[in-house]
């Protein structure tokens, strides 16, 4: 394992860093199911929304640059979801492999319990291995499978549900 990451709030000079591997997994990957890549703006957008909001937007600092970042947010917009969120966790594929991963997902876990949240859940592909098996070493379980869902590479893309209760 490399150096441990300094987990921190993204800020602003993150922007091209969280970008990078943003558009790496949208263009490259089914890890993100979307087809646009997005724009610095976008970044700064969302980020700024995330943090505003009072949603955990976090990175893994390491010396040169950043490694990952971390978020969740609303599962679902109704009152009765409001004690689950459904996380997200990327690392840059030059990054991957080193534990930033589990630092970023172990802090995630750690900030939802803190807010109070009873349940986490992670939307996964169904054919990354790697992921699945990530989610299953912090002990999470999967809770169900949505047959091709989505659609990227000219393939329908089945997503899995992994839940961790809290």
């Amino acid at each position: 394992m490399a150096d441990p990451a300094i987990i921190r709030d993204a800020r602003a000079d993150d922007d091209a860093g969280i970008l990078a591997i943003v558009n790496d997994a949208i263009l490259n990957t089914t890890a993100w199911y979307d087809h646009a890549p997005w724009t610095t703006e976008h970044v700064a957008e969302w980020r700024t929304a995330k943090l505003a909001t009072g949603l955990p937007l976090i990175i893994a600092d390491v010396a040169n640059g950043v490694a990952g970042f971390g978020t969740f947010g609303p599962f679902r917009a109704r009152q009765a979801y409001a004690g689950t969120a459904e996380h997200s966790v990327y690392i840059s594929n030059t990054s991957r492999g080193h534990g930033y991963g589990r630092q970023l997902l172990e802090a995630l876990i750690g900030l939802a319990r803190t807010r109070g949240l009873h349940t986490l859940v992670g939307g996964v592909d169904s054919l990354n291995a790697g992921s699945l098996a990530f989610h299953r070493a912090l002990g999470f379980e999967e809770a169900g499978r949505l047959r091709e869902v989505g659609r990227k590479f000219d393939r329908w893309l089945t997503l899995v549900f992994m839940q961790k209760l809290l």
